[in-house]
């Protein structure tokens, strides 16, 4: 088994793009692996409540199906708490399974992590 931590920058304005942090995390912890999925920039949006459910990538499962074997997995998902403000997501606005976090909860993050897969 492998440690990995699996970030997207990528929100809604590129739904391709967007999806793809959710698959591998899916893929890692379907094949054995623990995995953390970090959302930053763009990408913090994805963790608020009702987004994932209008986010389709080209020839993709829709992010909201995603999102759900995600959360099932137990796969916890971080979202970068200064990209956050800047968006003005709040820990309210979170989907299950989400949390606030700061960068040197991230720097931590890779530093123990085997592997750092960005999308």
């Amino acid at each position: 088994m492998k440690t990995f931590i699996i970030s997207g920058s990528h929100g809604t304005d590129d739904p391709t793009m967007a999806t793809l942090p959710f698959i591998a995390a899916k893929a890692a912890k379907e094949q054995g692996h623990d995995v953390v999925l970090w959302l930053w920039n763009e990408a913090v949006v994805l963790g608020r409540k009702g987004v994932a459910d209008h986010v389709i990538g080209v020839n993709l499962t829709p992010l909201k199906d995603l999102l759900a074997a995600v959360q099932a997995a137990g796969i916890p998902i971080w979202v970068c708490g200064a990209c956050a403000v800047a968006r003005q997501v709040g820990e309210g606005d979170l989907v299950a399974g989400s949390t606030i976090k700061g960068m040197p909860d991230y720097i931590a993050a890779v530093l123990e992590r085997d592997k750092s897969v960005m999308f």
